[in-house]
């Protein structure tokens, strides 16, 4: 018995040897090395265009298919209140007063229950058409990326669907999710030990140098492991070095987006374990800027340290998130104004991903960053767009706040999103005290301003 599975044995190490040396030979040929020289051979914008064919027609034949068993398809809709144009507070106090008891507002000094059914409405609206909850949860998909059904209770439709939908299930974690970890894994591996020794280096052009080459080769090592396809728009505009690039913030992969087209200087909270190796290695071939926790409340060491080193012109490019949490691709919200008190040059970047392909956005709520990486890596692919700004600069009489408003509203602007105002913290804490004493505010002065009218009269 031994003799006979002894020849098989030794066969099947042959053929697991051999397989081992192709897939690491396919992947130096096709990847590593293209990626060391940042060239592409066009099979990933080839597979795109693929894609997109196999989904119009599975929509095509799920639609068809719907139709024949009279199936009603989900369809994305807005439950929204019909937009009307805006009003101030005490317009429609003085409407709402008229239709009541055709008085005017002039003529009442005092509180009128009919004043709570403009509360009362205004808070209804606010829940109908919440402009902050919406903006953390995936984003609605016209079409069927043969991801996830386009109707959530799914009746079977056709033979052909089904078996299509089990082969792209096959095709993601068979095939591209093996790959695409393997990918990773070699991308970080090298990052970690090619800025280790790049570390050891004295400083100079030569060490600057090398850490640019190591860092941007590693990064797009680690964008082919996501199948990212990236078009870069107005690549005169990238930023340089002495100035500040700011961004809008849909994904941790926002970081990997950027970088694999240019080197920037990283701000963030210093990590423990294996994120923490990564900053290590990192901040040793360049002058990343890593802060402790408790050093993060301190708004004025922060401001520091950004402007000690967006004043050294040798220095690469500071690259921010000013929002401070992700959003899901289809806006824009307030921005941090810490970024904009320093003076110097600010660089605008809008990012803006096609869902069709994959949903980038990461809601921490919901996913851990593992889950959320492996969510990335068996989708088809992360398809985005970037457009490189003018630089910007602060303007005489004009404060951080008002600055941060212009660039988010160019950001926006660029990007197609939608530009709201408010604090992406609302996504894990309440609305502030101050938003609520500002409509009582408005609401105790009309009331005193009639009553000052009716004193003088």
């Amino acid at each position: 018995m031994g003799l006979f599975f002894n020849p098989f044995n030794n066969l099947i190490c042959i053929l697991l040897g051999i397989s081992l040396t192709v897939w690491f030979t396919m992947l130096l040929v096709f990847i590593i090395v293209p990626a060391i020289f940042g060239v592409s051979f066009g099979i990933r914008r080839l597979y795109m265009k693929t894609l997109l064919k196999v989904f119009k027609w599975a929509t095509l034949r799920l639609e068809r298919g719907a139709k024949e068993k009279n199936h009603l398809l989900y369809k994305p809709y807005s439950n929204a209140i019909i937009a009307r144009e805006p009003t101030s507070l005490e317009e429609e106090i003085k409407e709402i007063r008229r239709s009541g008891s055709n008085r005017d507002l002039n003529s009442a000094s005092e509180f009128e229950m009919s004043d709570i059914f403009y509360f009362a409405r205004r808070g209804v609206e606010s829940i109908m058409d919440d402009e902050v909850t919406k903006r953390f949860s995936a984003e609605e998909l016209q079409s069927w990326n043969l991801l996830t059904r386009s109707n959530y209770n799914f009746h079977y439709i056709s033979l052909r669907l089904t078996v299509l939908w089990g082969l792209g299930l096959l095709i993601r974690y068979g095939f591209l999710l093996p790959l695409r970890v393997t990918l990773a894994f070699t991308g970080v591996g090298l990052l970690v030990f090619l800025t280790s020794i790049v570390g050891l280096l004295p400083n100079g052009r030569v060490k600057n140098y090398l850490s640019e080459k190591v860092h941007l080769m590693c990064y797009r090592i680690c964008v082919r492991a996501l199948t990212a396809i990236i078009t870069y728009h107005d690549s005169e505009n990238k930023p340089k070095n002495g100035g500040i690039c700011v961004a809008n913030h849909t994904s941790p992969i926002d970081v990997i987006i950027l970088a694999s087209d240019g080197c920037y200087a990283m701000v963030g909270q210093i990590h423990r374990g294996l994120m923490g190796v990564i900053q290590r290695s990192m901040v040793k071939a360049c002058p990343h800027i890593w802060f402790e926790r408790s050093e993060v409340k301190d708004r004025h060491l922060v401001a520091k340290r950004l402007s000690d080193h967006a004043e050294d012109k040798s220095k690469l490019p500071i690259l921010i998130f000013p929002e401070g949490t992700c959003i899901n691709n289809t806006s824009v919200m307030m921005f941090k104004k810490g970024s904009f008190e320093i003076e110097a040059k600010v660089y605008p970047v809008a990012i803006k991903y096609d869902p069709r392909f994959g949903d980038a956005f990461w809601n921490s709520s919901k996913y851990g960053m593992v889950s959320y990486l492996l969510r990335m890596m068996s989708s088809w692919a992360i398809v985005c767009s970037v457009w490189y700004l003018p630089p910007m600069f602060r303007e005489e009489g004009e404060d951080a706040v008002q600055f941060a408003n212009r660039v988010k509203a160019a950001i926006a602007r660029q990007g197609g999103l939608v530009d709201l105002l408010w604090d992406g913290g609302l996504k894990r804490g309440k609305v502030k005290d101050t938003f609520k004493e500002e409509q009582q505010k408005l609401y105790s002065k009309i009331l005193v301003g009639a009553q000052e009218d009716r004193s003088r009269s």
